[in-house]
């Protein structure tokens, strides 16, 4: 290899970092409530937003309570965007502790999940 040639493929290394694949995957990004956070006011809806647009079709939550009893939620919906899921919470919310489990498929095919907590006082 020719000392430019050599130069010119470094140059090229540098400018442009190590090219490594993406994996996209949508991840949770915030959520109302916040995971974690202690309400005043029991929430009326829950909100996801991932790091990536997600299909309504695939994607989803569940909402317990401190007792294990599910939580009555409304029909998910898609809201500002594809990135963004939020389901309507049926009724009122006690005192306690809620768990969110949520699972979502990416556009592009991904699927990912988790939980996150929070407390109504």
């Amino acid at each position: 290899m020719h000392a430019f040639t050599r130069l010119a493929a470094a140059a090229a290394f540098v400018a442009l970092g190590p090219i490594a694949p993406a994996f996209a995957h949508a991840h949770l990004k915030t959520s109302f409530p916040a995971a974690d956070s202690v309400q005043t006011t029991p929430p009326t809806e829950i909100d996801i937003t991932f790091t990536e647009d997600v299909n309504i079709k695939f994607t989803g939550a569940t909402l317990t309570g401190a007792d294990n009893k599910a939580v009555t939620l409304g029909d998910g919906m898609l809201m500002g965007g594809n990135a963004m899921f939020m389901a309507p919470i049926t009724g009122t919310l006690a005192p306690g502790k809620y768990t969110v489990d949520w699972h979502a498929l990416s556009t592009d095919g991904h699927k990912t999940n988790g939980s996150f907590s929070f407390t109504v006082q």
